[in-house]
C-alpha cells in the first residue's frame, strides 16, 4: 500500500514516514519547504508531482500546523481517488472532521487521529493513539489502521470529535498552560532556575524538568494548542482557582486553604494510586544516582543518550546533577540527564565487539575423569575474559591433554590473566604443559 505523508519533512511527519516504511508501506512525502534531503534521508520518494501522488495514493496523511489543516484538507480531499483513506493527526479534532466531512468526496472514506505522543518517542510501543471515526466513511480503512498500531503496541481509545476536544482542553491545554505559565513566572522574578537545582526535592526536580520539557518544544504548536476552542472556559476556570488560593493565602486563612485542598483531593479520587505512581518515578530517580554513587572508584561505562557514544572510565565523583570518568589520567564531567549507566551485560558485550581483544593458548593436562567442558566453562567466568574455547583434545595414558584458547578483554594485561587462568588450572589438579 501506498501512503502520502503531507507535511512529512516536518518531525511528525518524518517519525511516522518511518513508521510506515519499517511497516511494508510505500512512502511518499510532501512539504511545502521542498526538503527533498529529508527524502533521500528516510529513504522515501518527495511528492514533485502532488497531485499525481494524491490520485495514486492509497492513504494521504495530513501532519501540518493546526492552523493550516482546514486549509490544506480543503485542497487535498477533493483530488483523491475512490476507495482511498484520508487521515488527520492533529490534536484538535472538531475543524479538521468537518473539513474532511465536507470536502471529501464520499467515496473517499475520512479518519481523526491523535498521537498522544512527540516525535522524540522511539516506536509506539505502550503509546496511547486516539481514533475519531465517522460512521458510513471509515469502515474500510478504520480496521487496518487500528490492526497496524494494536499489533505495534499502542493502545487504542475512540472519541468523537467534540468530546476529544473537551478533554484535550484539560490534558493538553490546562497542563502545557500551568507549565507555561510556571516558566514565565520564573523569567518574571529573575529566578536562578540552575541555581535553584542545588537545593531541589524529588518533586521539584521532576517539576522543573517537565516546565522544561515543554518550553525545548516547538511554540507554535503549543499555541496551536492552546487555540483549541474548548480551551477558554478551562483557562477562566484555572485563573479563578489561582486567585481564590492566592486570596485565602494573603488573608492567612489556613483552615480555608485546608478545605480547598481536600476539596480538590476529594474530587480527583484515588490519590492514594497516584501518591505509589510519584513515588515510583521518583525511586527510579533516586535509583540511578544511587547506582552511581555506588561506583565511585570502579570502572564504568555510561552512554551519551543523544550521541549514542559510549564513555567507560573510573567514577571519581558524583553529584545530584553530574558525574565525572577518568581514563588515561583525564576526567570528562557529564550531566546525569544527558547519560545512561550501562549495566555489566551490556559493559561486557560492548567491550566484546569494540575493544581490540588478544588470544593466549594454554594447554594442560587434566585429571582423570574430567570435563574439558566444565573446565572450560569455569575459564570463561574468570575477570578479564570475552571467552574460552577447546581447539585441541588427546588422550596420553590415563590422561587427556587439551588446550584451551582465551579470549582476553584488550583493556586488560593479557600476562596478568593468563597467570590467573594458570592458577585457577592448577588449583583442580591440573598440570600446565
Amino acid at each position: 500500500m501506498k501512503i502520502l505523508i503531507i507535511g512529512g519533512s516536518g518531525e511528525t511527519g518524518r517519525w511516522f514516514a518511518k513508521f510506515y516504511k519499517e511497516h511494508g508501506f510505500d512512502v511518499v512525502i510532501w512539504g511545502i519547504n521542498k526538503k527533498k534531503d529529508v527524502a533521500e534521508d528516510l529513504c522515501v520518494v518527495f511528492a514533485d508531482d502532488l497531485d499525481g501522488e494524491i490520485k495514486s495514493s492509497d492513504i494521504v496523511m495530513i501532519s501540518v500546523p493546526i492552523n493550516i489543516t482546514g486549509k490544506m484538507i480543503s485542497n487535498i480531499a477533493p483530488k483523491m481517488s475512490p476507495g482511498s483513506l484520508l487521515m488527520d493527526i492533529t490534536s484538535i479534532k472538531t475543524g479538521p472532521m468537518e473539513a474532511m466531512i465536507k470536502y471529501a468526496p464520499h467515496n473517499v472514506e475520512i479518519l481523526g487521529s491523535h498521537p498522544m505522543f512527540g516525535p522524540s518517542i522511539p516506536d509506539i510501543r505502550g503509546q496511547i493513539v486516539i481514533f475519531t471515526p465517522v460512521n458510513g466513511r471509515s469502515s474500510k480503512w478504520f480496521p487496518v489502521i487500528k490492526s497496524l498500531y494494536e499489533d505495534n503496541g499502542a493502545h487504542i481509545e475512540i472519541l468523537d470529535a467534540k468530546e476529544h476536544d473537551r478533554m484535550m482542553a484539560v490534558v493538553q491545554g490546562l497542563t502545557h498552560f500551568a507549565c507555561i505559565a510556571i516558566g514565565m513566572v520564573f523569567r518574571e522574578l529573575e529566578f536562578d532556575v540552575a541555581r535553584s537545582r542545588r537545593f531541589m526535592s524529588p518533586m521539584y526536580d521532576i517539576m522543573l524538568d517537565l516546565v522544561g520539557r515543554i518550553l525545548a518544544q516547538n511554540p507554535y504548536l503549543y499555541a496551536m494548542i492552546q487555540m483549541n476552542p474548548e480551551v477558554a472556559k478551562v483557562h477562566k476556570a484555572y485563573i479563578d482557582q489561582c486567585n481564590m488560593m492566592a486570596e485565602t493565602v494573603k488573608r492567612k486563612d489556613i483552615e480555608g486553604f485546608v478545605s480547598l485542598m481536600k476539596k480538590a483531593a476529594a474530587h480527583f479520587g484515588d490519590t492514594e494510586s497516584a501518591l505509589r505512581r510519584s513515588d515510583k518515578l521518583i525511586g527510579t530517580k533516586i535509583a540511578e544516582h544511587e547506582e552511581l554513587m555506588r561506583s565511585i572508584g570502579s570502572e564504568c561505562a555510561i552512554k551519551h543518550i543523544y550521541s549514542g557514544v559510549i564513555h567507560i572510565g573510573i567514577v571519581k565523583k558524583v553529584t545530584p546533577r553530574t558525574v565525572i570518568l577518568e581514563r588515561g589520567g583525564k576526567r570528562i564531567e557529564f550531566l546525569i540527564e544527558n547519560v545512561r549507566l550501562l549495566n555489566e551485560k551490556e559493559l561486557y558485550s560492548w567491550k566484546s565487539v569494540n575493544l581490540k581483544n588478544m588470544t593466549r593458548d594454554v594447554s594442560v593436562y587434566i585429571p582423570a575423569a574430567s570435563d574439558p567442558e566444565i573446565i572450560k566453562s569455569v575459564i570463561a567466568d574468570r575477570e578479564g575474559i570475552v571467552s574460552a574455547q577447546i581447539i585441541d583434545v588427546y588422550d596420553k595414558q590415563n590422561t587427556q591433554s587439551v588446550t584451551y584458547r582465551l579470549t582476553i578483554f584488550g583493556d586488560r594485561d593479557a600476562n596478568i590473566v593468563q597467570g590467573s587462568v594458570e592458577r585457577l588450572l592448577k588449583g583442580i589438579g591440573c598440570t600446565i604443559r
